[in-house]
């Protein structure tokens, strides 16, 4: 279930320094046809209506290629942008500048987007008690980067990965005897841990009451059915709605009563917003 503040940018050098890596490889060579004292001024715009976020990784990336470049953010992480803002000034090496170029904005349309589409789905339920939570169908590298855009845009976290959380899934259960017995099995580790396990009708749901689980995944119940479990549950477990969902039927599911709604394309079907960093041909090139 959703987890306390961990701390996401403990991995942001590390990612940043690994997108560098592959793009760079044994270096830039467009870049070396620029003269290598040329200093520039440079701007990042956004074309589309998005939630900025991805300022930490665009810094780092900056950093590593020249700590000599002078970053100024015009909009703050978080805040919501519009067709023309510019968002963020660069000066100096023009070299550095270009060979950083798509790493950062990379970064930032890629969270930018995961934050956007958070924050649109939030806004959709938040007449509601539901919470919104992340999957772990992240994109492989970037899970703390995706989870923190999502916390950024207004939804919450599940599990970061298989080791903070029991989910039990239909596989699980098979393997281990029975929904009963795959609880009693994760009690028993004694790693006190939230139990979740996976459910596909009614009747596996009495189960999991019976057997005290944490907290319930209503895995591609029909509306129907996930109003009839919340009926049943009686506020007893936590009830999570997980399959499916998406804006066309978010609100009905929400408005059922139930705890949870996972939404695996927050992360997996991420639009990238669009940016452009241009550098500007006004101001004299300084050498």
């Amino acid at each position: 279930m959703p987890i306390n503040s961990p701390d996401f940018l403990l991995n942001v050098a590390d990612i940043v320094r690994l997108a560098l890596a592959e793009d760079l490889g044994a270096g830039d060579i467009t870049a070396r046809l620029i003269n290598a004292g040329s200093e520039v001024h440079a701007q990042i715009l956004c074309k589309e209506a998005a939630v900025l976020c991805g300022k930490p990784w665009v810094d780092a990336t900056f950093n590593m290629v020249d700590p000599e470049l002078q970053l100024r953010w015009l909009k703050a992480e978080g805040a919501s942008i519009a067709i023309g803002d510019s968002i963020l000034e660069i000066s100096g090496a023009a070299r550095s500048i270009l060979t950083g170029e798509r790493t950062a904005l990379n970064f930032l349309q890629t969270l930018s987007g995961t934050a956007t589409v958070s924050r649109h789905y939030a806004n959709l339920v938040k007449h509601t008690r539901v919470t919104l939570l992340d999957t772990r169908k992240t994109l492989p590298g970037l899970r703390m980067a995706q989870k923190y855009a999502v916390r950024l845009g207004g939804c919450s976290n599940h599990r970061l990965g298989l080791f903070d959380a029991f989910l039990i899934k239909e596989n699980h259960i098979a393997a281990a005897g029975g929904i009963v017995a795959a609880i009693a099995r994760a009690r028993s580790l004694g790693l006190n841990k939230p139990v979740e396990i996976e459910v596909q009708d009614l009747e596996q749901l009495e189960q999991a009451i019976a057997g005290g689980a944490d907290s319930v995944l209503l895995d591609n119940f029909s509306l129907d059915d996930i109003t009839a479990a919340v009926a049943l549950n009686q506020s007893r477990l936590r009830l999570e709605a997980s399959g499916g969902i998406n804006e066309d039927t978010l609100v009905k599911v929400a408005e059922t009563g139930v705890d949870y709604i996972s939404i695996g394309s927050l992360t997996k079907h991420c639009h990238a917003i669009d940016f452009t960093l241009l550098i500007d041909s006004n101001q004299p090139e300084r050498v």
